[in-house]
C-alpha cells in the first residue's frame, strides 16, 4: 500500500467489521462550556430562555465534521475460488464505515490481488468489487465501486477513487467480492485468488457536497451480460431505459459507469477486441465514448504470461477498469430517464446467422467456449446527486 507520510495525522488500520475511533467527541462539550454559557443562563431568568437555549443550538451546532484520517481494512487475504464441492467465486464480509456525520475531502479504495500458496489462477477472469445494499432485505442492491480483470497467473493492485460515493460508505455494510474463476485449491491449475480491499479516508472538506449515490444498473457478479451484435435481442431491449428520483436539494448530477466487451472468435473479433461507440442517454441528452483500452503495455501488472499487453474493449488483463463519468451539469427536473445503446453491430458468424461469415479465428458459427464465445457487454451504473 502506498505511505501517507506527508500527512500530519497518522492513519488507524481498523479491522473488518470493527469500529473506527474518528475524532474527539469533547470538542463541541469544551466549546459548549466557555464564558457565553453563562449569558445564555441569564437570559433564561427572563422568561425567554427556552427561544434563546434553542436559536443557540441551531445557530452553531455543526452538522458535519471533518473526520480523522484513517483506513478501514474491509477484507484481508480473502480466499476467492472454486473446487467443485466448493464455490467461494463471491464472497462477502461485513465491515464499519465512519458515521454519515463527518466530513472527508478524498477516500481512496485500496484493492489487491495476491496468490494463495503461491499459486494464482492463471486466467484472466472478470471481477467485481463493490458493496451489498439492503443486505438481508428481499431486495437487496449491489453498488459495483470497481470492475477489475485478473492478471495472468500473478498478483496486482491498483487505486479507485471512490470519494463521490461516500453517502454509501457509512455505518455498516456488506461488501463483495466476485471473480469468475473456475479453480481453486486441488485443481492443478492455481489456487484462485486472495484479496485484500482496504478503504483509505483523508479527513476535511470534499471538492462537492453529495447528497447520494443512487444504483442504476448492476455490477459484473449480477448477470448484466448483454449480447452484442444479434438482431433478436438489441441492447435497449435487454436494458430497458431506467428513472432515478433524486433526492430534495439536487442542483446537478453525474453518471458513474464501468463498461467491458467480451467474447472472441466473431465478425470484428467482437466483443473483447473491437472498439466501439457507446452512448448513455439522460433525459434526452445523449453522451458517446468509444469504449477501448490500448495501454495495457503500461498499466497492467507486469511479468504476466499470455496476451496481456494486447488492445481490447475497455479493460487489460492485471487492472482496473477505468470509469466513464459523465458530468451531467445542473438538474431541475425530480427524475433522471437514462438509457444506453452500443454502435450499430451484426455478428454474422453465430449459431443463427444465415449465411455463416466472417469468424475471426476460423470457427463454425457455433459456440465453443473457447476460441468463438459469445460477444456481450457488462454494464453497471450509478447517479451522483449533488447539492
Amino acid at each position: 500500500m502506498k505511505s501517507f507520510a506527508p500527512l500530519v495525522l497518522l492513519f488507524t488500520l481498523a479491522a473488518c467489521g470493527d469500529t473506527v475511533p474518528t475524532r474527539d467527541t469533547n470538542t463541541e462539550t469544551d466549546s459548549a462550556s466557555n464564558g457565553s454559557a453563562d449569558t445564555t443562563a441569564d437570559t433564561a431568568s427572563s422568561g425567554s430562555a427556552d427561544a434563546t437555549a434553542d436559536t443557540a443550538v441551531e445557530d452553531t451546532a455543526p452538522t458535519t465534521v471533518p473526520g480523522q484520517n484513517q483506513a478501514v481494512r474491509a477484507m484481508q487475504g480473502v480466499d476467492v475460488y472454486f473446487t467443485g464441492s466448493e464455490n467461494r467465486r463471491q464472497v462477502e464480509q461485513p465491515v464499519t464505515f465512519p458515521p454519515a456525520d463527518e466530513t472527508f475531502s478524498s477516500i481512496n479504495l485500496h484493492f489487491a490481488l495476491s496468490c494463495p500458496a503461491g499459486s494464482c489462477d492463471p486466467w484472466d477472469r472478470v471481477g467485481s468489487y463493490g458493496l451489498v445494499l439492503a443486505n438481508g432485505s428481499e431486495s437487496p442492491t449491489y453498488l459495483e465501486l470497481s470492475r477489475f480483470i485478473t492478471p495472468y497467473g500473478v498478483g496486482a493492485e491498483w487505486d479507485v477513487d471512490v470519494t463521490d460515493l461516500r453517502p454509501l460508505l457509512t455505518g455498516e455494510q456488506t461488501s463483495r467480492v466476485f471473480i469468475d474463476t473456475w479453480v481453486g485449491p486441488g485443481s492443478g491449475f492455481g489456487n484462485g485468488w486472495s484479496v485484500t480491499a482496504t478503504f483509505e479516508f483523508v479527513g476535511g472538506t470534499p471538492a462537492r457536497d453529495v447528497l447520494a449515490a443512487i444504483p442504476v444498473w448492476q455490477g459484473a457478479n449480477e448477470n448484466r451480460r448483454l449480447v452484442y451484435g444479434d438482431p433478436a435481442r438489441s441492447i435497449p431491449s435487454q436494458l430497458p431505459d431506467a428513472t432515478v428520483a433524486l433526492p430534495e436539494g439536487t442542483t446537478s448530477a453525474a453518471l458513474r459507469t464501468f463498461i467491458t466487451g467480451h467474447g472472441q472468435g466473431n465478425a470484428d473479433n467482437c466483443a473483447e477486441f473491437c472498439p466501439r461507440d457507446h452512448t448513455f442517454t439522460v433525459n434526452g441528452v445523449p453522451s458517446t465514448n468509444n469504449i477501448w483500452r490500448d495501454d495495457c503495455r503500461t498499466t497492467a501488472a507486469p511479468n504476466q504470461q499470455g496476451s496481456w499487453q494486447y488492445a481490447r474493449a475497455g479493460w487489460c488483463p492485471g487492472a482496473k477498469t477505468y470509469d466513464w463519468t459523465i458530468d451531467l451539469g445542473a438538474v431541475s427536473e425530480p427524475t433522471l430517464t437514462v438509457g444506453y445503446d452500443v454502435q450499430a453491430f451484426e455478428n454474422t458468424c453465430r449459431p443463427e446467422a444465415n449465411p455463416c461469415a466472417g469468424c475471426t479465428l476460423g470457427t463454425g458459427c457455433a459456440y465453443n467456449d473457447s476460441s468463438h464465445t459469445e460477444p456481450n457487454y457488462q454494464v453497471s451504473a450509478v447517479v451522483i446527486a449533488y447539492k
